[in-house]
């Protein structure tokens, strides 16, 4: 199977970690066995967190972990120049006309205490659904209604399908924040569509995201996106089974580098993580245990 782009997207909000390590070294593994060239796309549109010394740790996480990028920016003033997302903005507002011209989108004006408040899940069910705020009124999401939403189909890696409900989770979810701002899935989508990505690779975790992005693209009509094939890898857990955060802790590839680590050390704590029954050191030995 061939591909023409891959991506990877990590989120200037944190020091990257040995999970964000294992992702993007999966997609490169990846992108090899299946010809695609790999876009660096950084997701800067949470302007609160955003921090210039996140976006040059990206750059320097890459160069350490011996990652070539074939499309993107080079450097963190290319970046913010050229690349940032905020360049991109007339894009995300055309597919939120597209979106409010569908009849599909209704104002929500709940915070995160009132939606905790009325379901102990967390989970959005709909409450503002048919309260009919105005979606011009200040302070309130755009969320999109999602009751008539089909089975969601996806193209997995390497030949199969996933069909699946959009998730409690995820329904009804944000497509414009209160601030006006596009939303994650809305900004990821039209990203994906106008670099023409057709192998999006992502954590597991990410998997509901993935149907929600499909159905918005159908709403949207975004035929590309729709015929994008996708891969979900596990999760890299520390030592304790919990998921690794964005810190500066002993898992952060910042650490890593100040104390004199290279790739090889790298790889061998990402095998320990993974279960490996022999230490690793080379790429080599890491794909030999991703069995794809």
């Amino acid at each position: 199977m061939k591909f023409n782009l891959t991506r990877i997207a990590p989120t200037p909000s944190g020091f990257l970690h040995l999970g964000n390590a294992y992702s993007f070294l999966l997609t490169q593994a990846l992108a090899e066995k299946t010809g695609a060239k790999i876009l660096l796309r950084i997701d800067d549109l949470d302007r609160e967190r955003y921090r210039k010394e996140y976006v040059q740790d990206i750059f320097d996480s890459l160069d350490f972990l011996e990652i070539s990028i074939d499309q993107g920016p080079k450097n963190l003033s290319d970046f913010e120049q050229e690349w940032s997302q905020i360049h991109r903005l007339p894009l995300y507002q055309n597919a939120l006309q597209k979106l409010s011209d569908s009849n599909q989108l209704f104002a929500c004006t709940c915070s995160r205490k009132k939606i905790q408040s009325m379901d102990s899940s967390g989970y959005y069910l709909g409450h503002c659904l048919d309260r009919k705020i105005p979606l011009d009124r200040a302070e309130a999401a755009w969320r999109i209604n999602t009751l008539t939403a089909d089975l969601i189909e996806l193209c997995a890696f390497p030949d199969h399908k996933i069909i699946q409900p959009i998730p409690l989770d995820t329904s009804f979810f944000i497509v414009r924040k209160k601030d006006q701002m596009p939303s994650y899935h809305l900004a990821s989508l039209v990203d994906d569509q106008h670099f023409e990505v057709d192998f999006i690779i992502r954590g597991m975790d990410l998997l509901s995201s993935s149907l929600a992005q499909s159905y918005l693209s159908e709403v949207i009509d975004f035929k590309n996106f729709k015929y994008s094939t996708f891969y979900h890898h596990s999760i890299l857990k520390d030592r304790k089974r919990k998921k690794l955060s964005k810190s500066e802790g002993a898992t952060s590839l910042q650490h890593l580098r100040k104390n004199g680590k290279n790739l090889s050390d790298v790889l061998g704590l990402i095998g320990e993580l993974m279960g490996s029954p022999a230490p690793i050191s080379t790429m080599n030995e890491f794909k030999n245990l991703l069995n794809f």
